[in-house]
């Protein structure tokens, strides 16, 4: 197993474990003032909300949730920094990490929707150069549910590739799969972006943040971005790294060595880089979305709403349903652990319970969240700035989670 910084095998540990190591068990640390908006019926998720803070998960963050057409729940509190001087606003945005694969998986699924994309098609059929070494028969959906074999680059990239689409694409394009693709999932943590991204870009003739901004956060007023403007940027709160805990070794034991290294250590990213103008500005969008919990919520609730929100018609419900298709479920091959996959979203992971038959989802890095619940017509959204150890839940979105269905009734 090549070398790994401690951060990027603690970015592993909730995907076993469903909880946290960072903060404390006891309600020992001040609530700051939150504010916005919640209707009664949904009090208990500001109550989970204010215990993240009593026990020490959050520096800022925000939530928000929508159901039967509205807006029920969004609210926001804390510092954009860690020095707890700036205090987080309505219009404060935020790094997402891996709760931007949502935003991209939806540019993909409105293009088939609409007859321009199919998903059952060779990749190769849109990027011709796709097909070199084995990949002419990897399939759009393989792309979508993490089965292309292609999780992470064949060599060793500097972080700046990130920042050279072109430079990052043409290497997935050059290189052979990892595993046999269709086989089994293993997560493409930063190249599932690029891949579907150039998909969508062949196809729109618009790179994928382009795309996201004209067909869906536009049109919904969604704050969100995927390739963030400079004039923007003055309103972002920087990410906080988690902190290291004593327990890598113990972790590590639990993956896949190989691939869980190779694709979680490649490139090397340090987190600090993630508050750069580079990082902000990029479109790398399978990790590098900001925006509001309201935004992330605004633009997914079309999913779970039939396709609409609020009187606003994005794709049709048949189309938002093929995200509920079942793509892959066994056990990844990357993090080691089972994990189902419906068309670009999560269906089932292990040690969460599925509230609803109806739920698909993804998680950010730290303990970001997206949830979609087409059955209950509801979307919950988490975003933060204090990451703790995680690529997947956290315990802080489980209480939150918790609360929204227990509102639900």
């Amino acid at each position: 197993m090549q070398d790994l910084s401690r951060r990027n095998v603690l970015l592993g540990m909730s995907a076993l474990a469903g909880t946290s190591l960072v903060g404390c068990s006891e309600a020992d640390h001040p609530v700051p003032e939150i504010k916005g908006l919640i209707q009664p019926k949904f009090e208990a998720v500001r109550e989970a909300f204010a215990s993240n803070y009593a026990r020490g998960f959050d520096v800022g963050s925000a939530v928000c949730v929508t159901h039967n057409d509205e807006i029920v729940v969004d609210l926001h509190a804390g510092w954009t920094d860690e020095a707890r001087t700036q205090p987080w606003q309505a219009n404060t945005i935020v790094n997402v990490f891996s709760s931007t694969k949502p935003m991209t998986a939806l540019c993909a699924l409105l293009l088939a929707d609409r007859g321009e994309l199919k998903f059952d098609d060779p990749v190769a059929k849109y990027w011709p150069e796709f097909a070199a070494n084995g990949k002419a028969d990897v399939k759009v959906s393989h792309l979508m549910s993490h089965m292309s074999g292609l999780s992470t680059w064949a060599k060793q990239i500097e972080p700046e590739v990130l920042y050279d689409w072109e430079k990052a694409t043409s290497l997935l394009a050059d290189q052979a799969p990892l595993w046999e693709p269709g086989t089994a999932s293993g997560y493409h943590a930063i190249t599932q972006g690029f891949l579907v991204g150039e998909v969508v870009r062949r196809v729109s003739g618009k790179s994928l943040g382009e795309f996201f901004a004209s067909e869906l956060a536009e049109p919904m007023g969604a704050d969100f971005f995927i390739g963030t403007p400079a004039e923007q940027h003055a309103r972002i709160a920087d990410i906080i790294p988690a902190e290291s805990q004593p327990v890598v070794e113990f972790f590590v034991s639990f993956f896949q060595p190989e691939l869980f290294g190779r694709t979680l250590g490649n490139p090397d990213l340090d987190m600090h880089a993630v508050n750069s103008n580079e990082w902000r500005e990029a479109e790398i969008p399978a990790a590098n979305g900001h925006g509001s919990a309201r935004g992330a919520a605004l633009v997914q609730s079309v999913m779970s709403h039939g396709g609409s929100f609020q009187g606003k018609q994005i794709i049709s419900e048949a189309g938002a349903r093929v995200a509920l298709e079942t793509q892959t479920d066994g056990t990844d091959l990357v993090l080691g652990i089972p994990l189902k996959h419906g068309m670009g979203y999560g269906l089932q992971l292990a040690n969460i319970e599925q509230r609803s038959p109806g739920a698909f989802f993804w998680y950010g890095a730290g303990g970001s969240m997206v949830m979609n619940d087409i059955d209950n017509r509801m979307t919950a959204t988490f975003v933060m700035n204090q990451m703790l150890p995680g690529l997947t839940m956290t315990e802080r979105t489980n209480v939150i989670l918790d609360a929204v269905y227990e509102s639900l009734g």
